[in-house]
């Protein structure tokens, strides 16, 4: 089935066109607000790997140490790498690997999306195309077509999911272990796949597969952590370096708050306001998700990557797109959108789009800090 694979492209694309007139109009680069931030790192660990990345990238405060590098997980750049050496492994080898793979992950993604959406309870195709779609449309999915982490990890995390719905313990074990070695949100996946293997066991289901499913889930995100540990001598090394490289850490929610309160006490800026009803709409869909009696590992999954955005006192300005893999929160949406009559259907996703894929570009172009 193209369907799919068909509307992702399109939203995407559509995306892209967007972004080209915003650049156009604030004569900023297309190419440079495409390959800015988090994609210059990674582009960079995928040039000379953690031990010669580019002088000129810096943490947040402008510094630089061995370690520095480190903060970024080796999945999407090492698959740069590989996907670029057979052609020489040049610059624009490497760029061209790095969009390909995003690109190219988007699209498996949208075909797990459309089997989620068939096979929650009360599922059907029509729900898992727009759900493919609520996707594709999400605020700050401009960074799935960037090189960015996010399309490659939400690919592994949505087949674990599906791997959780039909039973298959292999297929969800091993892509919770990729999504480990691409992104720190894997441990909401970790939690939700491998919560999901123990009640299996525990029920004595499908044999000897949750048992080999459950040992494979935290080996990437684990493995990771415990080779950071060993290269910094620290046992929380990844976390610590996290700290003094970008003061991110868990403290609870406080500086959300903070940053919440302080911006509705002045002049709010697009980026801020939108990022706050994004959080206070993503609280109130866990609470909508849990009252559909969604598959709990699926609430999991959304709810635990919710805590983490929301109780990291990280950038604020990255919370929506950090958001962006707790696309199981979309499922309500995606149901009561099922509900109502194709012409509606189409309109409210189309005016999605617009206004999504202009603030995705606001937010390359206008913005002026990381996202």
């Amino acid at each position: 089935m193209l369907a799919p694979a068909l509307i992702y492209l399109g939203i995407r694309e559509f995306g892209l066109l967007v972004l080209s007139w915003m650049s156009y109009q604030t004569r900023f680069p297309m190419g440079q607000a495409l390959t800015s931030w988090d994609a210059d790192w990674y582009l960079g660990i995928a040039a000379g790997g953690y031990d010669n990345v580019p002088h000129r990238l810096v943490d947040a405060y402008n510094q630089r140490s061995p370690e520095t590098p480190l903060a970024f997980f080796p999945g999407y750049p090492k698959l740069i790498n590989y996907l670029a050496a057979p052609f020489g492994g040049t610059e624009t080898a490497r760029l061209v690997a790095a969009f390909t793979i995003t690109v190219v992950a988007g699209v498996f993604c949208a075909y797990a999306l459309a089997r989620i959406g068939r096979r929650i309870p009360g599922g059907s195709i029509r729900i898992g195309l727009i759900l493919v779609a609520l996707f594709a449309a999400a605020p700050m999915s401009v960074v799935l077509v960037m090189p960015y982490s996010e399309a490659l990890f939400c690919a592994f995390a949505a087949w674990a999911l599906v791997g959780v719905l039909e039973r298959n313990w292999i297929l969800a074990g091993l892509a919770c272990a990729c999504a480990g070695l691409v992104r720190p949100t894997a441990a909401a996946l970790v939690l939700a796949v491998g919560l999901a293997a123990l009640v299996a066991v525990i029920k004595r289901q499908d044999g000897w597969r949750p048992w080999l499913g459950g040992l494979l889930v935290p080996l990437g995100l684990f493995g990771y952590l415990g080779w950071v540990a060993h290269r910094t001598g620290e046992l929380f090394g990844y976390f610590n370096l996290q700290e003094r490289g970008w003061d991110s850490r868990f403290d609870g929610g406080v500086a959300t708050w903070r940053f919440a309160v302080e911006a509705l006490t002045r002049q709010l800026s697009v980026l801020e306001g939108v990022t706050i009803l994004l959080l206070l709409g993503a609280i109130a869909l866990v609470v909508i998700g849990f009252k559909m009696k969604l598959p709990w590992p699926l609430m999991v999954f959304g709810l635990g990557v919710l805590i983490m955005d929301i109780g990291s006192n990280g950038l604020m300005a990255s919370k929506t797109r950090l958001l962006l893999p707790a696309f199981v929160l979309l499922i309500p949406i995606a149901v009561g959108l099922a509900k109502r009559q194709t012409a509606t259907v189409v309109a409210t996703l189309t005016g999605l789009a617009v206004i999504t894929s202009w603030f995705g570009a606001y937010s390359l172009t206008v913005w002026s800090w990381a996202i």
